[in-house]
């Protein structure tokens, strides 16, 4: 791995098409975190998942209440379980930490700060609790954060809440919380095109990291499924 405080070439922006299965995507960022080299510029993945219910590897099946129709996937991201779908927006960050001199908790606080930011702009005011990472406006989640580091190198991160169907919260437990409720930028007032969300979050994202973005891309070439439907 490049030494810490070395230059870190410009972040890479994916933004996928459509709707991206779940457990390919996954695959996917595995397979890059273990190929990457010390000169491989780090990335950011935008994308949104078809219904899914995820288990961290920390989550106990006990806070998945009724899944119904909804596939259920055990992942390797910390945290407990939460559900992903239309009108998410999926934050993945592809980041070498001792490059960039950074550690796990300032990749989290920095994630967070970013939502809190941006939603701001928006006239909500959003804050963030130690004790359970995430991003909350009146104690209603927006935001959920969930990291895996190999190498050195992160992969999963952040999941916020757009313009989505609510309802599958219901079917669990969130994040582990019985009883926590769950909120979306539309239904705050906010925006709900995922595409200038995405663009504003990443470039929020990196200055609070301490990086550059670097060009906007597509998805990685016969590694992911989407479907556009």
């Amino acid at each position: 791995m490049a030494s810490p405080g070395s230059a870190a070439p410009p972040v890479l922006l994916r933004r996928l098409p459509g709707l991206t299965a779940y457990e390919p995507c996954i695959t996917a960022m595995r397979d890059f975190t273990s190929g990457r080299g010390p000169d491989t510029p780090d990335e950011i993945w935008l994308l949104q998942h078809p219904p899914v219910y995820t288990l961290g590897l920390n989550a106990s099946p006990a806070h998945l209440l009724s899944a119904g129709t909804i596939p259920v996937v055990q992942t390797d991201r910390g945290g407990q379980v939460t559900y992903h779908g239309p009108g998410q927006l999926m934050v993945y960050l592809l980041l070498d930490l001792q490059r960039a001199g950074l550690g796990v908790r300032q990749v989290v606080c920095a994630l967070e700060d970013a939502v809190i930011k941006l939603v701001a702009v928006h006239g909500i005011t959003a804050s963030a609790r130690r004790e359970a990472p995430g991003v909350y406006v009146a104690g209603a989640k927006v935001a959920s954060v969930g990291l895996r580091v190999r190498r050195g190198c992160t992969y999963h991160g952040l999941a916020l809440n757009v313009a989505m169907d609510l309802a599958p919260f219901a079917g669990i437990n969130p994040c582990g919380y019985p009883g926590l409720a769950v909120t979306s930028l539309a239904v705050l007032g906010g925006p709900t095109d995922l595409d200038p969300v995405g663009s504003d979050f990443a470039a929020l994202l990196l200055s609070k990291l301490g990086l550059t973005v670097g060009a906007l891309v597509g998805a990685p070439s016969g590694a992911i499924s989407t479907d556009r439907a």
